[in-house]
């Protein structure tokens, strides 16, 4: 091999030789969602104090890979690990939010415990509510890798910066892809390979707002594709399977996709996808 190239690697691994790693990263969030959910726990605590200890752990933990966060800036690790870990019994009780939207919103769930363990759309949004928090208090990075790892186990994307409700409901859930910009509100739904994204922009748009609004209590059905910085769903609207949406709709509404198939001879047959109130 080139040796040039060799010194070229090299260089970049000194450079980056205490970079936290995303295996890391994505053992930390594991430890923290086994301590807010026992179901994730892989060790017993035998006493209230050892359990305090394992949770002044990950503090440490979270501390040094703020530390090591070469996106870092002027950030204060320590600070950020405090507030964080403060703000933590409000992150719990949004998981546990959108556990209650997962169980009522899916007839097939039997139990909390069914959703906790075993719902992509849980992991998920779990990851997000710690990923967002991270973002919130000014992280770089850390947050994303957090986001890709639950991408990576469940499929569905969704980017820390998004701005999500309480309440809110991933049935199924692979392919759902929700951008940086988004604003999701309350008590919202959305089924499997949803996309809330940009359209198409340059890179110069990268602080504007490129993604949708969508108000609370909408539904969103499979494989829709709603689009745009300006694009808003009123409040208690219904977004049938496969719509396509590049502009705003105002409350209450109800936005079926019609197909036609055809063969040699044209048209055949036309088909109405109705969707269904929450």
């Amino acid at each position: 091999m080139d040796r040039d190239f060799i010194n070229t690697l090299y260089i970049r691994q000194q450079a980056c030789a205490n970079c936290p790693a995303p295996e890391a990263i994505a053992h930390w969030f594991n430890e923290l969602l086994g301590v807010l959910f026992p179901d994730f726990a892989k060790q017993q605590f035998n006493t209230q104090r050892e359990f305090e200890l394992y949770i002044e752990r990950l503090k440490l933990q979270l501390d040094q890979i703020l530390s090591k966060n070469p996106t870092k800036g002027e950030l204060d690790p320590s600070h950020v690990t405090e507030r964080f870990f403060e703000l933590l019994p409000s992150i719990h009780e949004q998981m546990e939010q959108d556990i209650t939207a997962l169980f009522e919103g899916d007839p097939a769930a039997k139990s909390r415990t069914e959703v906790i363990r075993t719902y992509p759309g849980f992991i998920a949004i779990s990851a997000h509510r710690i990923a967002h928090q991270l973002h919130q208090l000014g992280v770089g990075l850390i947050p994303r890798i957090i986001s890709e790892y639950a991408h990576s186990k469940t499929g569905i994307d969704i980017h820390p910066g998004a701005q999500i409700g309480h309440f809110f409901c991933i049935d199924h859930g692979t392919g759902v892809v929700i951008g940086e910009t988004t604003v999701i509100g309350d008590h919202v739904k959305i089924y499997q390979g949803v996309t809330l994204g940009a359209l198409s922009v340059d890179k110069k748009d990268a602080k504007t707002k490129r993604h949708p609004t969508i108000g609370d209590n909408v539904v969103i059905y499979a494989g829709a594709t709603i689009l745009g910085g300006n694009t808003e769903v009123g409040h208690d609207s219904v977004i049938g399977g496969n719509v396509w949406l590049t502009h705003s709709i105002p409350p209450f509404s109800k936005i079926y996709y019609q197909a036609q198939m055809t063969n040699t001879e044209g048209t055949i047959d036309t088909i109405i996808f109705k969707g269904q109130s929450a």
